[in-house]
């Protein structure tokens, strides 16, 4: 039986002195070039130190070529994925950052109420209040329910939609409490109920808020956007 000698050992290890720093490195490079003559100086080192009354079979000389094939696809497989990756992230940023500027819904319970003064038609000053969220159902509902309330906790407006269909919902909120008097301008936060004859219904508020930037982490891209957060593209339920 063919015995393994001490050089075929170092070269296996990489611990020659003679190349033992670009060994050491190289050990830890899997590139398909770096891998190729590892095998290289591994199957020489084999061949070098073979028992001369027990060569080497061609059968193994084959399998170890077949192995060496098959890693270096993998590996060049591995980093051609990785290069399509990089690309694939950069087109994504690229694409989001076309989103810079646009109003958006996405998961969330915030909502700003905002004035804005305009001129009527004598030239007069008119101010009126305004805030948008937003409401995703997962069926048909026969009644939804959106209900505001302050930093406080307290219900400020209880807005019921009546009928309403599956999908995104828009809900405007013109200011006016359930007194009927106008709230203060200010962040508030709101909740949904929906049920269909009685049978509840799965339903999502949904946040407004403007794209101010795009970020890119390790993670991924993400969208900076007003009185929502960082969220990812993905979260994105409706562009306005």
């Amino acid at each position: 039986m063919a015995t393994v000698s001490n050089d075929l050992l170092t070269a296996m290890n990489g611990t020659s002195s003679s190349s033992s720093t670009s060994n050491s490195s190289g050990l830890t490079d899997n590139s398909p070039d770096a891998i190729q003559n590892r095998f290289l100086t591994l199957l020489m080192a084999q061949m070098k130190n073979q028992d001369p009354n027990n060569p080497m079979d061609n059968s193994q000389l084959t399998s170890q070529m077949a192995q060496l094939s098959t890693v270096s696809g993998i590996s060049q497989l591995n980093s051609t994925l990785a290069t399509l990756m990089g690309n694939l992230n950069s087109s994504q940023a690229l694409s989001s950052a076309n989103m810079i500027g646009h109003s958006v819904l996405a998961p969330g319970n915030s909502v700003q109420l905002t004035s804005e003064t305009t001129k009527d038609a004598s030239g007069n000053d008119v101010t009126k209040q305004h805030a948008v969220m937003g409401v995703n159902l997962a069926t048909n509902a026969s009644s939804v329910v959106v209900t505001i309330k302050d930093s406080t906790g307290a219900v400020v407006r209880t807005m019921d939609l009546g009928t309403q269909a599956s999908g995104v919902v828009p809900v405007i909120w013109d200011g006016t409490n359930d007194a009927g008097s106008k709230a203060a301008d200010g962040n508030y936060t709101f909740t949904v109920a929906a049920s269909n004859n009685g049978t509840a219904v799965n339903a999502t508020a949904l946040a407004f808020g403007t794209v101010a930037s795009v970020s890119t982490a390790a993670d991924g891209i993400k969208l900076n956007v007003s009185n929502i957060g960082t969220i990812k593209p993905t979260d994105v339920v409706q562009i306005l």
